[in-house]
């Protein structure tokens, strides 16, 4: 388990890993497991169904663990597609670790579709986190198409917290969230891209449930000839709470589109949404250039602070 220090680079990344991680772990490694463990409370087994991926179960009434699952490929031309579902019992309260590295120093495609689907039983909140991440230089991509499914039962949340930071030459990113009474989920996603990278994003949450709650937050910067598509949708169906922010920043001859959604089929429904792009204002790197920072400091000072 993390034998090279590109191995240990690309977790550091992707999960904040240093070292072997407290708690459930499953760290994937070029196509197979290169370490697992289970806990008292959450138990990770290889799927029954044949299929590629893991299941997860988190038992009732557990509460402030942590379940590490990253993925990483460090060898050129590997393709893969993964499953991992999670089965999350009621009056939980844990924290799911995942996210992508890819070294590619070849000249074929590596790519990680993964497939994310979660239960989250009664009352039971779960702060997801993911990051991708892609490096090497060959002229192979690095290619992600991440999948995430939720459903959530009465009272049931979830926080989701997806970052790309760099190195990512495409990605389509996929997340559809079902919302039971009561139940509220939280997505916020911030996404960088640069050179010619493309990155598309689609979520859709459907607020099925009396008091249910959504709240989308996105920021994104587009540098470069990099384009980004964001098309977030929400659908009231009772009586519930939901609101869409989109703010992008764009950079040399990138392009974005951002094309929020929102369906009302209930006269209860209060959705909202809102969408911004634009470039960096010029105050603002005046500012830090009477500082005592080049333009390209400000510039990138103004990025971090944007995506923190």
């Amino acid at each position: 388990m993390m034998d090279t220090q590109v191995d240990r680079e690309l977790l550091e990344k992707i999960a904040d890993m240093l070292g072997k991680p407290v708690g459930a772990f499953n760290i994937r490694k070029d196509c197979g497991c290169d370490g697992r463990e289970s806990t008292e409370h959450i138990k990770i087994d290889n799927r029954a169904d044949g299929k590629s991926g893991i299941d997860i179960h988190v038992l009732d009434g557990t509460v402030g663990e942590t379940c590490h699952i990253p993925v990483i490929i460090t060898k050129p031309g590997i393709q893969e597609t993964v499953y991992n579902d999670f089965y999350i019992g009621e009056n939980c309260d844990v924290e799911i670790v995942a996210g992508c590295g890819i070294h590619n120093c070849g000249d074929q495609e590596s790519r990680h579709d993964g497939i994310h689907t979660f239960h989250v039983g009664r009352n039971s909140k779960v702060h997801y986190s993911e990051k991708h991440y892609g490096e090497g230089d060959g002229k192979g991509g690095k290619v992600f198409n991440p999948r995430t499914i939720v459903y959530l039962e009465e009272g049931a949340s979830i926080q989701m917290d997806t970052v790309q930071i760099r190195g990512v030459d495409s990605t389509k990113r996929d997340t559809k969230i079902v919302c039971a009474d009561g139940s509220e989920a939280v997505i916020t996603e911030r996404l960088l891209t640069h050179g010619n990278q493309t990155a598309e994003s689609n979520m859709e949450i459907d607020l099925e449930g009396k008091d249910s709650k959504c709240r989308v937050i996105s920021r994104s910067v587009a540098q470069d000839t990099s384009s980004q598509v964001f098309n977030p949708r929400v659908v009231g169906d009772a009586k519930c709470f939901g609101h869409v922010q989109c703010d992008s920043i764009i950079m040399g001859d990138a392009k974005i589109r951002s094309i929020p959604e929102i369906i009302a089929n209930c006269t209860e429904a209060q959705l909202i949404h809102e969408a911004a792009i634009g470039k960096i204002a010029g105050d603002q790197l005046l500012k830090l250039e009477t500082l005592g920072l080049t333009e390209e400091e400000a510039e990138d000072c103004i990025l971090k602070g944007f995506l923190a």
